[in-house]
C-alpha cells in the first residue's frame, strides 16, 4: 500500500466511524446515559492519543518551541472557530438530547453544525497524515483513538440533529461528506507538509492535538458530564489508560 493512498485509507476509515456512529444515533434509541459514558471514554481516548502521539512526536522532531508554539496556536484556532460556530447555532451540536435548535428556531444553525462537524474532524484527520510522514506507516494508536472517539461522536449528534427536526438526508449528508473530508485532510496531511521542514511539520502535528484538546473540553465533555455527571471522569479515565496501552503495545 503507498503512503499517499495509505493517508487516505485511514482518515476516510476513522471518519466512516462518523457515518456508524450517526446510524445508531438515528434510528437506535439509545439512553442518554450510554450516549454519554461512551462520549466520556471518546475524550479520554483522544486526550491520550494527542498526548503521548502528536505531542510527543511533535517534541521529538523539532523541539519544545515547535510543540509549544503549535499547540497554543491550534488551540486558539478553534477555540476562535468554535465561538463564532456557537454564535450561528453550533453550540450543542454533539448534544443528543433537544438542545440542537432547529432550522425554525435559529435560521442557518443547519449549515453551522455542519461546519463545525467538519471543523471537528479536520485536525484529527491531519494528524493521521502526518504520523506517516513522521514514521513511515500510520500509526494505529492514533487511528484507533481518533476511530473509537468518532462512533460516539456521530451517535450523540446525529440524535440531537433527530431531536431538532432534520431529516435523515441531512444527517447522513452531513456525515458521509465529513467523512470524505476526513480521508482528504489525512491526504493533505502526509502530501502536504512532506515538502516542508521538520519545524513546520512538527508545529502542524502540534497545532492538530491543542485543536483536539479544544474541541473535548468544549463538545464532548460538556455533554458527557451533563448526563452521567461524576461518572464522567471515571469513564474519561477508562478511556485515557485503554489509548495509552494502545500506544505501548503498537508503538
Amino acid at each position: 500500500m503507498s503512503p499517499t493512498f495509505e493517508a487516505t485509507f485511514w482518515g476516510f476509515f476513522s471518519g466512516a466511524a462518523l457515518v456508524i456512529g450517526a446510524a445508531i444515533g438515528y434510528f437506535v434509541r439509545v439512553p442518554g446515559n450510554v450516549v454519554a459514558g461512551v462520549m466520556a471514554f471518546g475524550s479520554g481516548v483522544l486526550i491520550s492519543a494527542l498526548s503521548f502521539e502528536l505531542m510527543e512526536e511533535a517534541f521529538k522532531v523539532a523541539g519544545l518551541t515547535a510543540a509549544i508554539s503549535g499547540f497554543v496556536l491550534g488551540g486558539l484556532i478553534y477555540a476562535v472557530a468554535n465561538h463564532l460556530l456557537a454564535m450561528w447555532g453550533a453550540r450543542h451540536r454533539k448534544r443528543s438530547g433537544s438542545q440542537q435548535p432547529s432550522e425554525e428556531d435559529q435560521a442557518g444553525s443547519g449549515m453551522a453544525i455542519a461546519v463545525g462537524a467538519l471543523i471537528d474532524g479536520i485536525p484529527e484527520s491531519i494528524a493521521i497524515g502526518l504520523s506517516i510522514l513522521h514514521g513511515g506507516a500510520v500509526s494505529v494508536a492514533t487511528v484507533a483513538a481518533i476511530f473509537l472517539s468518532n462512533l460516539p461522536e456521530g451517535l450523540s449528534s446525529s440524535a440531537g440533529m433527530r431531536q431538532a427536526g432534520r431529516s435523515a438526508a441531512y444527517v447522513f449528508g452531513v456525515w458521509t461528506a465529513i467523512a470524505v473530508a476526513c480521508g482528504l485532510a489525512s491526504l493533505a496531511g502526509y502530501a502536504v507538509f512532506g515538502g516542508f521542514s521538520p519545524f513546520i511539520v512538527a508545529m502542524t502535528t502540534a497545532v492538530a492535538a491543542g485543536g483536539m484538546l479544544v474541541m473535548i473540553v468544549d463538545t464532548m465533555i460538556p455533554e458527557a458530564f451533563a448526563e452521567v455527571h461524576h461518572w464522567a471522569r471515571r469513564f474519561v479515565a477508562i478511556g485515557f489508560l485503554v489509548s495509552f496501552m494502545l500506544t505501548k503495545i503498537t508503538g
